[in-house]
């Protein structure tokens, strides 16, 4: 059955899945980026069978998701890990294996009935980790439009995850050599503010890091720290 879709990302790495839909299905597949194009005058223009929401920094509007049918994909087995940055939140907290979960959009943050799950790694750099995420999430995409799954409710006693603030990213309180390597890989990704330490009048941020028995071998950046004049 031939049906349109729609693909919302603000971020520039998911326009490769908006690409590969377009090469790989018979379908008609538009794509959203910007925050004022995503209108119900607009989508109506469209006619979508789903929205799909791929990394969407803002709220989604009730006139958006109670009109069309709007696919979220959330990088938590939920109803654990609700809310934000879940890639963060699973890695400091010691969660290497995880799923992707695309849901339906409602009110609630990230509480709408599950289309489907599919395990997730997260080993790697974030980059490589949303990379890797992307893929999944196009394959989901594509079953999703195939088989039409009815969304089944969410069971058992929700946790809830808060979005991270770049000063969450200080590594100057962590322990041990593992959670300074996962703090700085798990902020490794464009856009993100980077792990840090402070000394002084300078601030030390880290990317590219790799673990060895004994150390950690990272790219560090130095700055002068903005609160100090």
């Amino acid at each position: 059955m031939y049906v349109k879709i729609a693909v919302v990302a603000n971020h520039e790495r998911y326009h490769s899945v908006f690409q590969e839909l377009t090469n790989e299905l018979e379908h008609e597949v538009y794509w959203i980026d910007k925050k004022e194009d995503l209108q119900k005058e607009r989508l109506l223009e469209m006619n979508p069978r789903y929205v799909f929401f791929l990394h969407w920094s803002y709220i989604i509007p009730s006139e958006i998701y109670n009109h069309f049918e709007s696919v979220i994909f959330h990088m938590t087995d939920v109803p654990f890990g609700r809310g934000g940055s879940p890639l963060q939140n699973l890695i400091s907290r010691g969660i290497y294996e995880t799923k992707i979960t695309a849901l339906k959009c409602e009110k609630d943050l990230d509480a709408g009935p599950v289309y489907m799950k599919k395990p997730l790694s997260l080993f790697g750099n974030a980059e490589e980790i949303y990379v890797r995420a992307a893929k999944t999430i196009k394959d989901m995409i594509i079953n999703i439009i195939e088989h039409q799954p009815t969304p089944i409710k969410q069971e058992g006693e929700p946790v809830l995850f808060q979005r991270r603030k770049p000063k969450d990213g200080d590594i100057s309180q962590l322990k041990t050599i593992e959670q300074v390597f996962d703090y700085i890989r798990m902020l490794d990704a464009d856009g993100y503010p980077k792990a840090f330490i402070e000394i002084g009048e300078f601030r030390l941020e880290f990317e590219r890091c790799s673990l060895k028995p004994d150390h950690i071998h990272a790219d560090v950046k130095i700055r002068k720290r903005k609160d100090v004049t």
